[in-house]
């Protein structure tokens, strides 16, 4: 396998399960490690764990190869993952340049949209720091990060409109306890992660009034069917919806205890306030932001979404949960 230096930026928990996943691997020099948090990184340094998301797992990481400068971490590598929140992204990179990536690898390990741009990652990155398209790499699951820290049998799937880089990066994850696959369909994957992230709020808040297993079924089920129509509206290409990709990521997401969105759903259900969650969270669920934003680039396609459309109306114009699941639970079929 092809040596490469790669760059995470980011400090939460999915990244954190993305250091473990190389550190089986890649020697410890290979990977660099960008977090903004300065303790966090003396911590790593001096003890390899991260204090603050998945503390029970080692990350062998050269303690010099770890810092809060992230030109630096960037300058390091060939490959760059970024695994921020999609919405604290443009803040995060604020201080980097198109000159900085130029000739770099971009793997997205994000499942939202940059809110402000209505942009995915890949989007984004093309666009704003003139990445090629073919140097894009988009990873989704089925995977929960709290799984790979206790090393249970987990999926991913890589894509890449370059085969060859999807299965070159595959192979750097690849461990016993993390199986990979690759695609070309780097739009239908990333829609997808945001979309799943809109559907398992819509679990939570259903899960959260009252509605029971044979409901949240039916609201599976028809969420499927809304994702591949959004799909295949913004990105027309033969997938077969039913991949791990697609409807696996849609099925742990909804369902997992692990699920951030799930679980903010569900308080919102029960009468929290947006805010409220939020803080009590103390995490960021990407299901919030994704449901403005697939709201506004449908304005565009106008594609039937009267489950996104029903978690925007709860979300952003303070519509009763209860009263938009009844309505909602007349519509499915």
């Amino acid at each position: 396998m092809q040596k490469h230096q790669i760059a995470i930026i980011g400090g939460g928990s999915w990244a954190t399960a993305i250091v473990k996943m190389l550190c089986d691997n890649l020697e410890e020099k290979e990977i660099c490690w960008w977090m903004r948090d300065e303790s966090a990184v003396e911590h790593i340094k001096k003890y390899h764990h991260n204090p603050n998301y998945l503390s029970s797992v080692e990350v062998k990481v050269k303690p010099e190869n770890v810092c809060t400068d992230i030109r630096k971490v960037i300058a390091m590598a060939d490959m760059v993952l970024l695994n921020v929140p999609a919405a604290f992204l443009k803040e995060v990179l604020k201080e980097v340049s198109a000159e900085d990536l130029r000739g770099k690898k971009i793997i997205s390990a994000i499942k939202g949209i940059v809110p402000d741009e209505n942009q995915i990652i890949g989007e984004f990155i093309h666009q704003h720091y003139q990445v090629p398209i073919k140097d894009i790499i988009v990873i989704s699951g089925p995977c929960h990060a709290e799984e790979v820290a206790l090393e249970k049998l987990s999926y991913i799937t890589v894509a890449s409109i370059d085969m060859g880089l999807a299965g070159e990066f595959a192979r750097m994850i690849n461990t016993r306890y993390i199986k990979t696959n690759i695609s070309d369909d780097i739009y239908g994957t990333e829609y997808a992660a945001v979309l799943k992230n809109i559907y398992a709020v819509a679990s939570g808040i259903c899960h959260g009034v009252g509605f029971g297993d044979n409901f949240q079924a039916v609201l599976i089920s028809n969420s499927v069917r809304e994702m591949k129509k959004f799909v295949d509206a913004i990105h027309p290409i033969n997938r077969d919806i039913k991949e791990s990709a697609y409807l696996g990521d849609l099925l742990v997401t909804a369902y997992s205890q692990f699920s951030r969105n799930r679980t903010f759903g569900n308080m919102i259900g029960k009468g929290y306030t947006v805010k409220s969650a939020q803080l009590e969270m103390n995490m960021i669920a990407e299901g919030y932001y994704a449901a403005n934003s697939i709201h506004q680039i449908n304005k565009n396609y106008k594609v039937a979404m009267p489950i996104a459309r029903a978690v925007y109306a709860i979300l952003y114009e303070k519509h009763s949960p209860h009263i938009e699941m009844k309505l909602l639970a007349e519509e499915l079929s």
